[in-house]
């Protein structure tokens, strides 16, 4: 299947934003272009990566259905394979405690850009979380 190519006035009309805007994306190197002679061309894939992806906050595990890099929705579950499990350990949890401090890692591949999406249980998340000692040097927490 032949890619259809965008003129400048046809990639701000699909992006319904205005043309200014589209140049200003281009001078700051926002979106990607290709120079066919002297003519300005877009690919549609160019286009729709250039569309980012804000989930609510309300809806975490939304962002989880999404790729961070190109915003597909066509991720493939997998594992993140070492020499045994792989986990995501906080840098300040406390030393003796009987809780485990390991948090388990979930990962996706996307199927469009081959980005890797690691995620983790939330809940187990902030209930270390709550168990990390406020920083001593006023510095401020992982936000």
């Amino acid at each position: 299947m032949k890619e259809k190519w965008y003129s400048i006035r046809e990639a701000a009309a699909y992006l319904e934003i205005g043309e200014p805007t589209l140049y200003r994306w281009m001078r700051e190197n926002k979106i990607t272009f290709r120079k066919v002679g002297d003519s300005t061309r877009f690919l549609q894939a160019d286009l729709d990566a250039v569309v980012e992806v804000h989930p609510a906050a309300k809806q975490p595990q939304a962002a989880h259905r999404r790729c961070p890099y190109c915003g597909s929705e066509d991720l493939l579950p997998g594992r993140l394979r070492s020499t045994g499990l792989l986990y995501f350990q906080l840098e300040k949890t406390r030393f003796w405690t009987l809780h485990d401090s390991a948090i388990t890692t979930q990962g996706r591949v996307c199927a469009r850009c081959g980005g890797i999406v690691l995620t983790a249980d939330p809940a187990k998340v902030e209930k270390l979380r709550r168990q990390v000692p406020e920083p001593e040097d006023g510095g401020a927490a992982c936000q």
